[in-house]
């Protein structure tokens, strides 16, 4: 909020004085993110910030002509969000997080760094995370002898049973799918997949917040980037006419902290991958 705040200043938008900000943050509840969006949409406002994907569902929903710019959503396209990346169509446009193939590269990534991993369980709440298609990506996993399930979690308990039920056999592993809920419990996931001796990859503050690994883009710097299209917006020009941004660089995290609490040694040769290493 604050990045995208001080953009918008950087553009001369400046809250109190030419533009006024009313927030929400429905902390990964799904029906807080729609009681919040019909709460914005009532206020008539110029223009509209959907963080998420509940959010800018529930934004969707409430509205199809106020302009709507949404950011960390995945595979907008896919989803149905908008009609293609080039030409968004209607209301709304914005700044992409992932697609599948996100999930593709964290089971080779948490393979290679643990290469005695062979089961890996795919976490996410069917409530504020989106199905997308992963069938290819859990094909091309067995390729390299991993076998990955969807976990489907909707509360504390499920998170520690689903992690549980992981660690009862050897070769376990964890992915956490950076829905909205799971962002709002990551200390839950985290610490269940410490307790029970599982490496788990994942988005940015899993990694710096004791998972194993992540691999994943500046979602703040996302979040700057989103105020030039409000900026855009303001000034006139049409959500529809302005093509969906998908982030360009990503970075791998190894928390080497973690990695040694639970026993492994990362092979050098994806250390020398790692942007950063936390010790």
């Amino acid at each position: 909020m604050t990045a995208f705040t001080q953009a918008l200043g950087s553009l001369g938008w400046r809250e109190g004085e030419n533009i006024r900000i009313d927030a929400r943050f429905a902390a990964g509840d799904a029906a807080l993110f729609k009681q919040y969006a019909a709460e914005l949409v009532g206020l008539a406002p110029d223009a509209i910030l959907a963080s998420t994907g509940p959010a800018a569902f529930a934004v969707r929903e409430q509205t199809r002509t106020i302009p709507i710019v949404f950011v960390v959503v995945p595979d907008p396209v896919t989803l149905g969000l908008v009609q293609s990346v080039a030409h968004p169509g209607g209301n709304i446009t914005g700044f992409a997080s992932y697609d599948a193939s996100i999930v593709g590269k964290w089971l080779q990534l948490l393979k290679d760094a643990v290469p005695s991993v062979t089961r890996v369980a795919i976490i996410f709440n069917p409530e504020t995370g989106f199905r997308l298609p992963l069938d290819r990506e859990i094909a091309a996993a067995r390729s390299f002898g991993v076998t990955a399930t969807l976990a489907p979690v909707q509360d504390d308990a499920a998170i520690e049973e689903v992690i549980a039920a992981q660690a009862r056999e050897p070769g376990g592993g964890l992915i956490c799918l950076p829905d909205s809920f799971n962002v709002a419990h990551r200390e839950v996931i985290i610490a269940a997949a410490d307790h029970h001796h599982l490496p788990l990859i994942s988005f940015d503050r899993i990694a710096r917040a004791g998972g194993l690994m992540s691999y994943w883009f500046n979602s703040v710097e996302l979040h700057a980037e989103a105020a030039s299209y409000i900026d855009r917006i303001l000034k006139g020009a049409n959500p529809g006419d302005l093509p969906v941004q998908y982030p360009t660089k990503y970075s791998l995290i190894i928390n080497l902290k973690t990695a040694k609490a639970l026993g492994l040694t990362i092979p050098e040769r994806v250390l020398e991958l790692a942007d950063e290493a936390i010790e």
